[in-house]
């Protein structure tokens, strides 16, 4: 019973993924050609939440689908982009960020929005902007900030196809014959463990530059806390400066610090050199343990009210 938990325990899975990584890489040659099925599979479970009368009230979703998108691109993408800029030396370590600065939310944004009470209608609106900007934001980043350097654009086409348009199919069919309560049980266990091999392969892969080279990994490390533990406190002050409801407040921290590393560690290994998912590999790190960060946060506040 207490293994059975264990396994089921989300942050259990992730730090598995993260020592595994390090202590086993060999296999982690064979769990990245999964990598793309995985994503996609942890993709159309969390678009189930889209519902299929999202777009019929634009009106409703018009400001925090805005809000999203400023949130993950401009802010976020930006904050990644200058930082990385100053810090960053390496070409691959630097096309790893741009990587990640072009890639849409964490899908984690939604899931904990709901665990850290936050707005998740409001998040839900920016996620899914986010991801349908994606289309046009992610192409055109590459081709601005890598240019030459990215010589596949059809290859990109087909991962976008496979990991934002596929999965957002199949939750529509999910959907259609509403096999959503079936699923119920096993979404969980099936996403964490989608992100395992994502998190495993990134680490594993780039496991002995990791050992080799660990002078390479303190810009990295310093950016990746950056853009989520200073990041993320900084949008809380300003949106509390601003008298913003503490729910909306939570869905803006989660959509300007959350990128989904298993998309940008993913183009990296099929676009680039392995030395690309280096930056995708350490930012999980950090925003997993940011994500713990905040939900210990939130139990703390919640055990002093109850006082």
């Amino acid at each position: 019973m207490f293994m059975i938990k264990l396994l089921n325990n989300r942050n259990f899975i992730f730090l598995l993924a993260i020592v595994a990584g390090l202590l086993f890489p060999q296999p982690s040659q064979w769990t990245k050609t999964v990598m793309m099925p995985a994503l996609a599979i942890v993709m159309a479970l969390a678009t189930i939440n889209v519902p299929n009368d999202y777009f019929l009230n634009p009106r409703a979703i018009l400001r925090p689908s805005l809000a999203g998108i400023l949130m993950t691109y401009l802010v976020l993408g930006g904050f990644i982009l200058l930082l990385s800029a100053f810090l960053i030396d390496d070409h691959y370590l630097w096309i790893g960020f741009v990587l990640i600065a072009a890639v849409p939310p964490a899908v984690a944004v939604i899931p904990f929005t709901a665990i850290l009470n936050g707005n998740v209608s409001y998040t839900l609106s920016g996620t899914v902007a986010s991801y349908i900007a994606a289309l046009l934001v992610m192409p055109l980043m590459l081709w601005v900030f890598i240019g030459t350097a990215f010589s596949n654009p059809s290859k990109l086409a087909g991962i976008i196809f496979m990991l934002i348009i596929l999965p957002l199919f199949v939750s529509r069919i999910i959907l259609y014959f509403q096999w959503q309560n079936r699923l119920a049980s096993v979404r969980g266990p099936l996403t964490d463990w989608g992100f395992f091999v994502v998190l495993y392969s990134m680490i594993g892969v780039n496991r002995d530059l990791i050992f080799s080279k660990p002078l390479d990994l303190i810009p990295v490390a310093a950016t990746a806390f950056c853009t989520t533990f200073v990041l993320g406190a900084v949008i809380r002050k300003s949106c509390e400066i601003c008298k913003m409801e503490r729910s909306s407040i939570i869905s803006l921290v989660l959509q300007g610090t959350l990128k989904n590393q298993g998309i940008a560690g993913g183009l990296a290994l099929s676009l680039f050199a392995k030395e690309t998912a280096l930056p995708s590999a350490v930012y999980s790190v950090f925003m997993i343990l940011y994500i713990m960060w905040l939900d210990w946060r939130k139990k703390s506040n919640d055990s002093e009210q109850s006082r």
